[in-house]
């Protein structure tokens, strides 16, 4: 049986100039391709003025978060990506 799990995940922008707004944007395109639901976006201060994008969603259990964070990657503007969580969603 499959389900629902709450993902977490961090990206990083490749500097300072990086439009995030332009990132999520993109973003929520890719993550609702993929099957993801109810995608929350915030920011995170990382240093000296940089700050990552954090994403929370709502991701379908039988899908790889590698194939997620392939997609992210290869974003312009993104220098990295990575799951910060990852919890078996009850209700």
């Amino acid at each position: 049986m499959s389900g629902i799990v709450a993902l977490k995940m961090r990206i990083l922008p490749s500097g300072l100039d990086v439009d995030l707004k332009n990132i999520s944007e993109k973003v929520l395109k890719i993550m609702e391709n993929l099957g993801a639901k109810n995608t929350s976006f915030s920011e995170e201060s990382i240093a000296f003025g940089l700050n990552a994008l954090i994403i929370t969603t709502a991701w379908p259990e039988e899908r790889s978060t590698d194939e997620v964070e392939n997609l992210l990657n290869k974003l312009q503007g993104v220098s990295s990506s990575e799951v910060i969580d990852y919890r078996r969603a009850f209700g």
